[in-house]
Formats: C-alpha cells, sequence, structure tokens
C-alpha cells in the first residue's frame, strides 16, 4: 500500500529494470494520448476505431486468441465450427477495443448528454425498490458488452457507486483509469480493505458495483462456482454483502449497438434465499448472467483466462492453461461439503 503522501503512479518503479520503467513510461504516454484525443472523435469514428484495433489485436495477439478460441471450444464443443469459433473471438476483440476505448471516450459525457449514447433502463424502478426498502444495492456484471459503461451509467443515474478497482502491473495506468472511471461520479477504492469500506456503504443505504467473472487466485476472498460446466474461482465480496447486509443484488446487461450508442439494463434485483450460503448466492448470480453470454457469446471476454484452476479429479476437458492446484482443491471440498 502506498502512504498518504506517496504518489500512486511512481510505486516500486525503482525496483523496476530499465526496460520495463521504459515501457511503463510508453504506456502512460499512450494512455494520457487516447484520454487527450478520443473524446474529440465523432462517435462513428470511435466505433470504427474500435473495429479496427479489435482486429489488429486479434491477429498480432497471438497468446490471447489462442485462450479465447480454447475458451470456446471447451465451453461450447461442436456447437460451432471452428471458423465460427474464430469469428466470435475476432468480435470479442472488437468489443473489448471498444469498451476500453469508450471508457476514453466518454470523459467528456455530463449528466444532460450521458443520454445521447447511454439508453438506461431499469434504474428508476430500482430506486424506488431502494427507497421503499431502505437497503443498499450491489450492481452486478460480469465482462459483457460495454461494462466500463455499465459502471459509468449508475453515477450518471446518481447512485454514486463506491467500486473496487483491481490495480494494473503498471502503477501509472491505475491512477489514469480511475480518473477516467470516476467521472459520473463514483467513487474508485482499492482492494486493500475493501471489504470493511463496501459493509459501511452498504449499510447506510449506499449503492456498490463489481464484475463477478473476475479470476482470482484460492487464497483471496473467493469461491467456486461452475461456469459452463467448469469450475471458476471467483469473488465472494457481493455475496458477502447480500447475506450480512441484506443488499440488493442487481444484474446490469449491456447491449451496443452500431450506432455508438449502448442499452444498459438494470434487471430487477435478485430474490436470495436467507438461508443461502456466500457460495450458493455467488452461483445464483452467475446462474444468471450464463443464458445471457450463451446468447450473445461474442460478447464475453474470451481472451480472459476464466478457468485458471482445474480440479484435480476433473473428467471433462479444461483449457490447455489450466492447471492443478492443492489450494483450489481444498477450497472447491470447502463449497461442495
Amino acid at each position: 500500500m502506498t502512504t498518504p503522501n506517496q504518489k500512486p503512479e511512481t510505486r516500486n518503479l525503482p525496483a523496476l529494470s530499465p526496460w520495463k520503467r521504459f515501457r511503463y513510461l510508453l504506456e502512460e504516454a499512450g494512455c494520457r494520448l487516447l484520454a487527450a484525443v478520443l473524446p474529440h472523435l465523432q462517435r462513428e469514428q470511435c466505433v470504427k476505431l474500435g473495429i479496427l484495433l479489435g482486429d489488429a489485436a486479434y491477429f498480432l495477439d497471438a497468446r490471447g486468441r489462442a485462450v479465447a478460441l480454447a475458451n470456446l471450444e471447451c465451453v461450447f464443443g461442436d456447437r460451432y465450427t471452428v471458423p465460427q469459433r474464430h469469428w466470435i473471438a475476432r468480435l470479442s476483440y472488437r468489443n473489448f477495443a471498444r469498451t476500453m476505448l469508450d471508457l476514453f471516450w466518454a470523459r467528456l459525457m455530463v449528466r444532460g448528454t450521458y443520454q445521447n449514447y447511454m439508453r438506461p433502463e431499469g434504474f428508476a424502478a430500482i430506486r424506488e425498490q431502494l427507497a421503499r426498502e431502505g437497503r443498499g444495492t450491489v450492481f452486478l456484471c460480469v465482462h459483457q458488452g460495454n461494462w466500463e459503461w455499465a459502471s459509468l451509467v449508475s453515477g450518471f443515474e446518481e447512485f454514486f457507486n463506491v467500486v473496487v478497482t483491481e490495480n494494473f502491473k503498471n502503477p501509472r495506468l491505475t491512477a489514469i483509469f480511475s480518473q477516467m472511471r470516476q467521472v459520473s461520479g463514483q467513487t474508485m477504492i482499492p482492494q486493500e480493505n475493501s471489504l470493511l469500506r463496501m459493509l459501511k456503504v452498504v449499510k447506510r443505504g449506499g449503492a456498490t458495483g463489481m464484475l463477478l467473472d473476475l479470476n482470482l487466485r484460492p487464497s483471496q476472498a473467493a469461491t467456486v462456482i461452475e461456469g459452463f460446466g467448469m469450475k471458476m474461482c471467483v469473488p465472494v465480496l457481493h455475496a458477502v454483502l447480500a447475506q450480512r447486509c441484506k443488499a440488493l443484488l442487481v444484474p446490469v446487461e449491456t447491449e451496443p449497438f452500431r450506432d455508438g450508442s449502448v442499452r444498459i439494463t438494470a434487471h430487477p434485483g435478485l430474490v436470495v434465499p436467507s438461508d443461502a450460503t456466500v457460495q450458493q448466492i455467488s452461483q445464483q448470480c452467475w446462474d444468471y448472467f450464463e443464458p445471457i453470454l450463451h446468447e450473445r457469446p461474442e460478447l464475453w471476454l474470451w481472451p480472459y483466462k476464466h478457468f485458471r484452476f482445474r480440479p484435480k479429479d476433473a473428467t471433462r476437458p479444461y483449457p490447455f492453461y489450466s492447471h492443478e492446484s492443492a489450494k483450489f482443491d481444498k477450497l472447491l471440498r470447502t463449497v461442495t461439503k
């Protein structure tokens, strides 16, 4: 952790190799250039640029492409042919590129204009429900569609989320992305001590937001769920908030359109059984999103290593990057008792 007077963008840099220091500076310069230029592009130009950069990344990123194709093969089997899996992976790269560009492009959006580009649905109903019931909420997303705008819209809709953010390996980028993700009125907080802060926010009726499909280590605040018939090691913070604070869990789905707009739907809050365990709540949340991903697979982040850990007694194929872990198997045993 940094001290109050320590600049996060410079922490740990003295221990880096000269090449890595140079690379981090180059990455920072590239991001700052995008932040300065992208908001001035026409919306259709930003969308076309996302397609161009997504295609370039698909062809150049051999490792990520291999991960995406392995994920698609293990999840869908013979449902899609090899050329179809390649096309879905390519569209997934395009969606990721557009999502990142849209985060930079959204920097100049304000409350009076955001609805020209974002099409929020269901948020008014959620606000009315929370006012009646007097409890906090957790907006749930996966890496589907434009997840960055799914987070931003909650700020524009005046829920003013407090959101936990992962630090980048390059600490210079953490500050840049945190600043962009707060343009709508959200507050980004680091993972350190995030549970205590989130508990306080939800107990006083505030709102939070988080991604469900992050791949965590078994030693972190994680549980094991089943996704597409395979095991996934995912966060439990949302489930803890639902269990301890009766937080309303609200799935948020997004659908990007060719004209540059994005429909962002806040679905009705999940009904969580009062005796549900943290693992069961986590599984319930994932089960809501899985059919959405089946319907529009090209909108999920397939180049991400979602299935990093493989159970020792696995009876079905896992992607090539999956590996066995004694800590993962131990965690799996605790949630399957």
